[in-house]
C-alpha cells in the first residue's frame, strides 16, 4: 500500500567541521570531521522515500542557530530546527521573542550529558528557562544518559504542560546489553504524555560497526511498550550514525522491526509523529 503521509527523519545535523566548535569528536570519529551538508543527506533521505527532516543543533551557540536556519530557508526539505539557546540567561525570554520569528524554529536542546553535574537540569535558572519554553510554543529535546533519568523524571513532572522528547531512547548500554535500570527509570518518564521518544542514536551506543539487528529489539520493544506508537519518533541521527553503520542500515532497522506493525501505525511513528510533535 502507499503511504499516506509524508516520511520524517526527525534527528539529524548539519556542520561546517571546525576542530574547535566540535572538539566533541574524539580520535575515533575521524569519519565524522568533515563537512556534512543539505546535498549529502537529500540523497539519502530520496533513497529511502523520506520526504523531509528536522535539523538539530550539533554545537552550543547561537551561531549554529543562524546556520541552520540559512539551511532550512535555502532547502524545503529541512522542515524545522532544533536550536540552542542559553536557557540558563537573564536575557533568555528576549532570544525566544527572537527565534519565534523564525518559522522554522522549533525548539530548543541543550547537551545535558555532558555537563560535569549530574543536576544540571534541575538548578534554579536552567528550569526557569524551560519554564519559558511552553508560552513561545517552543519544544524541549532531552539528550541525557540512563543515569540522567532520575532527574528527567523531575523535569518532566514540574512541567506537565511543556513538550519533552527523550533522544536517542537515553543512550542504554546496548554494547553490554544493560537493560533493565534504563527500563524500569524511562517507564516511570513515560508514564507522561506529554514526554516523546525518538527511536535514533541506537547504533552508537552499540559495538559500532559489529552490530546485529536483533541487538536493537529489547530496547525498540521496551520503547513501544512504554510509549506506545503515538509518541515514538524515527531519527536517523546522521551524520553521527556513520561511526556504526550508513544512512541505509540505520533506517533498515527500524523499518524491518516496524513491518509487524500496522501501516497507519508506522506512518505515525516514521512522519506522522514527528510532524504533530514538531508541529512541521
Amino acid at each position: 500500500m502507499e503511504k499516506t503521509i509524508p516520511y520524517i527523519d526527525s534527528h539529524q545535523h548539519f556542520w561546517n567541521y571546525n576542530p574547535l566548535r566540535h572538539a566533541w569528536m574524539s580520535e575515533e570519529m575521524t569519519v565524522l570531521k568533515r563537512d556534512y551538508l543539505p546535498h549529502d543527506l537529500f540523497s539519502l533521505l530520496v533513497q529511502n522515500s523520506i520526504e523531509g527532516c528536522v535539523a538539530v543543533q550539533a554545537s552550543q551557540t547561537e551561531e549554529e542557530n543562524t546556520f541552520l536556519l540559512a539551511l532550512a530557508d535555502q532547502h524545503d526539505f529541512i522542515k524545522g530546527v532544533v536550536g540552542w539557546v542559553d536557557l540558563r540567561s537573564n536575557q533568555v525570554e528576549q532570544r525566544l521573542v527572537h527565534y519565534k520569528n523564525s518559522k522554522k524554529m522549533k525548539g530548543f536542546r541543550h547537551v545535558i550529558h555532558d555537563e560535569s553535574e549530574i543536576d544540571f537540569m534541575l538548578q534554579t535558572d536552567f528550569l526557569r528557562g524551560i519554564g519559558l519554553l511552553n508560552q513561545f510554543d517552543f519544544t524541549f529535546d532531552v539528550l541525557i544518559y540512563p543515569k540522567h533519568l532520575a532527574n528527567t523524571l523531575k523535569l518532566v513532572r514540574w512541567f506537565p504542560e511543556q513538550p519533552f522528547v527523550i533522544d536517542h531512547i537515553a543512550k542504554p548500554n546496548i554494547r553490554e546489553k544493560k537493560i533493565t535500570d534504563w527500563k524500569k527509570e524511562l517507564k516511570a518518564v513515560a508514564s507522561y504524555d506529554n514526554v516523546y521518544c525518538k527511536i535514533s542514536g541506537m547504533v552508537t551506543e552499540a559495538t559500532w560497526g559489529s552490530w546485529r539487528k536483533d541487538d536493537f529489539t529489547p530496547y525498540l520493544d521496551a520503547v513501544v511498550e512504554m510509549f506506545g506508537t503515538d509518541r515514538i519518533m524515527y531519527g536517523s541521527d546522521w551524520p553521527v550514525c556513520n561511526l556504526s553503520a550508513s544512512y541505509e542500515d540505520m533506517f533498515g532497522i527500524i523499518t524491518d522491526y516496524l513491518s509487524k506493525f500496522t501501516q497507519s501505525e508506522q506512518e505515525k511513528i516514521v512522519g506522522g509523529n514527528a510532524t504533530r510533535f514538531y508541529k512541521l
